[in-house]
């Protein structure tokens, strides 16, 4: 086996340096650069650049790196190339909380609060059986797991939180859960889980636990417990870089450099579970690659109408938080942004349909004409798709009116598995793309500034789905539920009276605590159906009627 791989690899590279000789000399150049940027990238030292780790960091410095042997300026905070920003990750419990029962300290992996639980120390002296108030409580859920065991869309931790309201309301000071049926697995903590605050704590107790003190109901018990979280954060960087120009207006040239790491984060489509490195060399190691090839061709052209902003976006693959972190923190005058345009995933252009999707088309009126202008490649066939919005950091821009365009080869088999591999990548084909994308801002750069045009956007899910609610997610929104941060023109949720800032936390019977179950929820629904979408509103819950 590792004979025939490394056959392959030679006959790939043969087949690749034939074709690169029909090149002249300064597109070989090119290609190479984008080789090596996309090999170092993507190799095992950097451990798939998640967002926070030391893979990141070395991420940022090539480019870093890389933008100044280019002759750029730094524009990221404080003169430097960085703008830091944190990714709250969710709320842990085990460094300051603590449990005992009858003096006997219980293990932190013995028992978790639920991320809704009030932080709170208390000492009591209750019975398991009598359900008094001012006292806490204790509940078996073994009957409700077994009534639900066959219906796939029961969400554990809602339920447990309505039963945590009803206690509440009776007069519990806290609620103890626990299953006295002796299952191999238990509820796991999921720090990330976004709950509503609950009024009372809730503490989940393992079977282990409950064998030794809650068997027999009738006994009186010691508790004294402490809940504390502390949030969990990770540190994250875009790196921003400069041609001035001394022009008015500034073109902005993006691409992300954050992947998913061994894919600790839940993104990764590796269905074995075995830990292993995301490389990304096509994403968004390509993006990057172009970018870095981009920035030293526009430094030596004549094409000076803009200033250009480039940037590296860390943060893309957990919810366009670089991106969302610039909007809300720019380095320039964003009145005075030009354009945006983004690449991701740009380094597997297929050589028999040779189709490069370019969104965000409709985006301006002046797109048309511009990549009108330029002269049709054969090497390069375009698919356009008007909508502004997507999943990549083109979106923040575009919700704040930049005109923007998104290049893209596409969706493959590798896509969010380890076997994104450098390998793999069409590396001559994404030099046409190079050269592409240039020409557009040189053609650009005849145009003036862009005028801003609202496009009939699509939904930022799976395309699997038959139905959209017409509503682009904050994926930074730390809170329960799903909040609003644009509505797309004649979608259902624009047709219901949903609004930006709204959080959706119903769809239908479904509860929606998280953009995970509320996709799963979406995908319940079929066109023709017609359900309720409950919101939150200024501290006010919202119910609309949805037509699919």
């Amino acid at each position: 086996m590792h004979i025939l791989k490394n056959l392959f690899y030679f006959l790939l590279f043969i087949n690749f340096s034939v074709a690169a000789q029909k090149l002249n000399k300064a597109d070989q150049v090119i290609i190479k650069n984008l080789q090596t940027h996309i090999g170092y990238l993507s190799g095992d030292k950097l451990e798939g650049r998640r967002i926070g780790t030391p893979g990141e960091t070395l991420a940022r410095e090539y480019i870093k790196n890389q933008f100044q042997k280019n002759g750029l300026l730094p524009k990221g905070d404080s003169g430097s190339f960085f703008q830091t920003f944190k990714v709250l990750e969710g709320k842990m419990y085990d460094k300051k909380s603590f449990l005992f029962i009858n003096d006997e300290k219980i293990g932190a992996d013995e028992f978790f609060p639920l991320t809704s639980s009030p932080q709170i120390s208390m000492e009591a002296s209750p019975s398991i059986a009598l359900k008094e108030s001012g006292e806490p409580w204790f509940l078996d859920i073994k009957e409700d797991l077994q009534a639900v065991k066959n219906n796939p869309h029961f969400d554990i931790l809602p339920f447990l939180t309505e039963k945590a309201k009803s206690a509440q309301k009776k007069g519990a000071t806290a609620l103890f859960i626990y299953n006295s049926e002796k299952v191999d697995s238990e509820q796991q903590y999921d720090a990330k889980r976004k709950m509503d605050p609950a009024d009372i704590p809730v503490i989940v107790i393992t079977n282990k636990i409950a064998q030794k003190y809650f068997v027999d109901e009738t006994a009186g018990l010691k508790i004294k417990f402490n809940i504390e979280f502390t949030d969990s954060i990770r540190t994250g960087s875009n790196v921003i870089a400069y041609i001035d120009n001394g022009a008015s207006t500034t073109a902005i040239l993006g691409a992300h450099f954050d992947h998913l790491g061994y894919g600790e984060d839940g993104n990764s489509l590796l269905n074995s579970g075995e830990r292993m490195i995301h490389h990304g060399a096509d994403d968004n190691a390509s993006g990057i690659a172009a970018l870095i090839e981009l920035s030293k061709l526009l430094k030596k052209a004549r094409i000076k109408a803009n200033n250009y902003l480039f940037i590296a976006f860390s943060g893309e693959e957990l919810g366009l938080f670089g991106s969302k972190y610039f909007i809300k923190n720019p380095t320039i005058d964003l009145s005075a942004a030009n354009y945006m345009i983004n690449m991701d995933m740009v380094g597997r252009l297929d050589d028999q349909t040779k189709t490069l999707i370019i969104g965000g088309y409709g985006t301006s009126p002046s797109w048309s004409q511009i990549i009108k202008n330029v002269k049709t490649s054969k090497n390069i066939k375009n698919r356009y798709d008007s909508s502004g919005a997507g999943p990549s950091d083109h979106t923040s821009f575009y919700t704040n009116k930049i005109p923007v365009l998104f290049f893209f080869t596409g969706i493959h088999k590798d896509y969010h598995k380890p076997t994104d591999d450098s390998v793999k990548v069409n590396y001559i084909g994404e030099y046409y793309i190079v050269q592409y994308i240039y020409k557009i801002i040189e053609s650009a750069n005849k145009s003036g500034k862009l005028a801003f045009n609202q496009t009939r956007d699509q939904q930022m899910t799976a395309s699997s789905f038959s139905v959209t609610l017409g509503i682009m997610p904050d994926y930074t929104f730390n809170g329960s539920g799903v909040r609003v941060d644009g509505i797309s023109d004649g979608r259902p949720a624009q047709k219901a009276g949903l609004q930006t800032g709204d959080v959706v936390i119903q769809l239908g019977e479904f509860t929606v605590t998280s953009m995970e179950n509320y996709m799963q929820a979406l995908n319940k629904f079929k066109k023709g159906d017609i359900t309720t979408v409950k919101v939150k509103r200024a501290g006010e819950t919202v119910e609309a009627s949805i037509s699919f």
